[in-house]
């Protein structure tokens, strides 16, 4: 099974791609932290790791509108590597292919955003 799960804060806000056709893709980089305490020393320890995000169709759209820097979000996806040319050089990128999404708390632009929306509750 290929599911990935996050809760994170957007790291910035979500760049947009437009195809002729209309159509919409969002790509989103999300931290997601872990804290702990030291056993040995008693220092408080924290652990930082990013994700690159991918949301098609009507998520990309939801996205644009609402998604901003520091958002904290839920997201559920499956994880997908690609490879492109940089230089000469192969490279590879994994990213995850995003089908649902939680606005969770927070006071993004002014108000409060709690919604779950999902690719399949989009109409087009």
């Amino acid at each position: 099974m290929n599911k990935a799960i996050l809760v994170g804060r957007a790291g910035g806000d979500p760049e947009i791609k437009q195809f002729e056709n209309g159509d919409k893709i969002a790509n989103l980089n999300l931290a997601t932290s872990e804290r702990w305490t030291d056993k040995k020393t008693g220092e408080k320890k924290e652990h930082t790791d990013w994700h690159n995000l991918v949301f098609k169709h009507g998520l990309a759209g939801v996205v644009e509108s609402y998604v901003k820097k520091g958002q904290l979000l839920s997201i559920v996806g499956k994880n997908k590597t690609r490879s492109y040319e940089s230089n000469g050089e192969k490279k590879y990128i994994t990213e995850v292919i995003v089908s649902d999404m939680d606005m969770l708390g927070g006071n993004i632009g002014g108000s409060k955003a709690a919604a779950e929306v999902s690719d399949d509750d989009i109409p087009f």
